[in-house]
């Protein structure tokens, strides 16, 4: 197994447009020759568009972007950006009248940085396509990871910056990656170590301090946690160059959480909405059960990267300040 740039898997662009002085971004990733893809979402509050698209039922058998955005639900018209982009090139659904692009997104909550007032648009997820024929790979405090924080648990004043990730490996001509935006009510931890590297500070901003110790002091709250902090959701899209339909794809976008799962705690509380996609992207012949296995370990991977890779903003600190 060897570590490859996520830009290098054919068939997909990704690119980011953003506005730092308001805090709020998007990312795209586009597959202009269509992919076959699946959804698993775990958290108890997503926002979201067209993901209906992808269940095994519907018909659609494959999409033509995904769009990751900062906003929360004022955000979701964004995708009509990368829908324009797509229907000037002729890409998408033939309904034997006019070319439809397809087009899912999901959006984390960032309106508690920069302002309160700002979010994606769709000349702003426009730009993010014509970013993404760049073939840059960018990381950090970029496009849908601008506004991204994790550990609100205990309120804004002990968060702490997040951000965009991306990880990819080969296997023979197998190729699985993945792109994370990391905002989440928890902390991060290393699944090698168990050390936490980001998320909930102390009261004097010094140190780390455990979000599941102090959640479990406050058992007895009844106040509902979404009420509290409804500010969190952490969102990405597994890609492999593997072929597979949108219900194989559907299995690997479910056990591609087990990797936020060994990297978030706690994760997929009703005050986030994580979300994962998995795009089939090529035509490798591989079996779902190691695709699924290898998701986990990117998406794991591409975590810490985003919250590595994440710089001090809005006052507020990261990972590299420990």
């Amino acid at each position: 197994m060897k570590e490859i740039a996520l830009t290098s898997i054919d068939n997909i662009w990704i690119g980011h447009a953003d506005n730092q002085d308001d805090g709020t971004g998007c990312s795209v990733i586009l597959c202009e020759k269509g992919a076959p893809t699946g959804v698993d979402v775990r958290g108890g509050g997503p926002a979201s568009r067209e993901t209906q698209l992808l269940q095994p039922m519907a018909a659609a058998t494959a999409i033509h972007g995904v769009l990751l955005s900062g906003g929360s639900a004022f955000s979701l018209g964004a995708a009509d950006g990368v829908v324009k982009y797509l229907a000037e090139k002729d890409i998408g659904f033939d309904t034997g009248i006019k070319k439809v692009p397809l087009v899912c997104q999901s959006a984390i909550f960032d309106l508690v940085v920069g302002s309160v007032d700002a979010y994606p648009d769709a000349n702003m997820a426009y730009n993010a396509c014509l970013d993404a024929k760049r073939r840059v790979l960018r990381e950090g405090n970029v496009g849908a990871g601008m506004g991204a924080t994790v550990g609100k648990y205990k309120g804004l004043t002990r968060m702490m910056k997040s951000g965009i990730g991306t990880y990819a490996v080969q296997i023979g001509e197998l190729q699985v990656g993945a792109v994370v935006v990391v905002n989440a009510l928890g902390d991060i931890l290393d699944p090698q170590t168990g050390q936490q590297i980001a998320g909930l500070l102390s009261e004097d901003g010094q140190s780390l301090v455990s979000t599941e110790g102090e959640m479990y002091k406050d058992y007895s709250a009844v106040d509902s946690l979404f009420t509290k902090n409804p500010t969190n959701t952490t969102i990405g899209v597994i890609v492999t160059n593997a072929a597979f339909d949108k219900v194989s794809l559907q299995k690997i976008a479910g056990m591609a959480h087990n990797g936020m799962a060994r990297t978030i705690s706690p994760v997929h509380t009703g005050a986030d909405g994580d979300t994962l996609y998995a795009m089939s992207v090529g035509e490798v012949s591989a079996d779902v059960n190691i695709v699924g296995t290898l998701a986990a370990r990117v998406t794991a991977e591409a975590i810490l990267r985003g919250v590595g890779k994440a710089e001090n903003l809005y006052g507020l600190k990261s990972a590299k300040d420990f």
